[in-house]
């Protein structure tokens, strides 16, 4: 379970970073980014889940982050904080009318650098 926990650990910092490109390239066309970003949201939350349900499993194992720094970070920058921006941007997205996928690609620029500071102190690179 470790090893899938770090390929997902890689994987989810790498799809955050192709959500807020995605809507970069959709902002300076001025177009909506399509269905495929929706898809890629929604495919990256139910990632993020199977990640903290894999994590709280070796944790249950007495599995620990190979961090030279407090370990409590590598729980704050892979699930509180990335879970914290995207309930936020959830609610915030329903109030924007016109571009309520720029929202997401904040939250997802956001949990791009939250979740790849997380796989730092896992891998014990801080």
């Amino acid at each position: 379970m470790d090893i899938l926990h770090r390929y997902v650990g890689f994987a989810i910092p790498a799809g955050f970073a192709v959500m807020w490109l995605w809507a970069i390239y959709a902002f300076v066309r001025n177009r909506d980014p399509g269905g495929g970003y929706w898809i890629l949201l929604a495919a990256l939350q139910v990632v993020i889940g199977i990640q903290l349900v894999v994590g709280t499993a070796l944790f249950a194992t007495g599995a620990r982050p190979q961090s030279n720094g407090p370990s409590w970070l590598h729980y704050v920058y892979g699930a509180a904080f990335p879970a914290l921006m995207l309930i936020l941007a959830h609610r915030y997205a329903k109030r924007v009318t016109r571009f309520p996928w720029a929202v997401f690609a904040v939250a997802a620029f956001l949990n791009s650098a939250s979740t790849f500071r997380a796989l730092q102190t896992g891998l014990g690179l801080d």
